[in-house]
């Protein structure tokens, strides 16, 4: 590890199990097939863990979550959410139950823990139903959101080409 390296872990989010909210855990197991055993980088399968995900999150220096975000935009529309942006648009919630995004990310903030290098990325979806199968507009979208995560981490300083390397050596 560089001393410029810093931990980064990225979050996939939904429920596989509701359609088009299930987009953050495709994307997060094609973009982990990027990035195979990246010494700075986590990848987390977060579903609907609620505030089992806070200490990932509280233990990170960068987060980067991908998930189905509704904004109000077309179906299929890549959205990017900086830090300060993401309390008023990550607030779906499947059941009346689940804790929501917006509440972990609160508890962190109200600690002091909330790194500040945080994004969210994803797409607005187009059906949240019961169905495990992503709809074709959203399925076809997956891999913007992997390249745009793929270009955040790379902001972030992290290189595929780094792990390409080693896996060779």
């Amino acid at each position: 590890m560089n001393s410029e390296a810093r931990r980064t872990v990225v979050i996939g989010l939904g429920s596989p199990l509701m359609a088009d909210d299930g987009v953050g855990i495709v994307a997060l197991e094609r973009l982990r097939d990027r990035w195979p055993a990246h010494p700075d980088v986590e990848f987390v399968d977060g579903g609907t863990w609620g505030m089992n995900i806070l200490h990932l999150i509280e233990q990170a220096d960068r987060v980067l979550f991908l998930d189905a975000i509704r904004t109000g935009a077309e179906p299929g529309t890549l959205i990017r959410l900086e830090r300060s942006d993401l309390p008023r648009f990550l607030f779906t919630k499947v059941s009346p139950h689940q804790i929501d995004l917006r509440e972990v990310l609160a508890v962190a903030e109200l600690r002091g823990t909330l790194p500040p290098d945080t994004v969210a990325l994803g797409v607005e979806p187009d059906t949240v139903v019961l169905s495990t199968a992503l709809t074709a507009r959203i399925a076809s979208r997956v891999d913007a959101i992997v390249e745009a995560a793929t270009g955040q981490l790379v902001a972030w300083g992290h290189s595929p080409l780094q792990i390409e390397a080693h896996a060779h050596a």
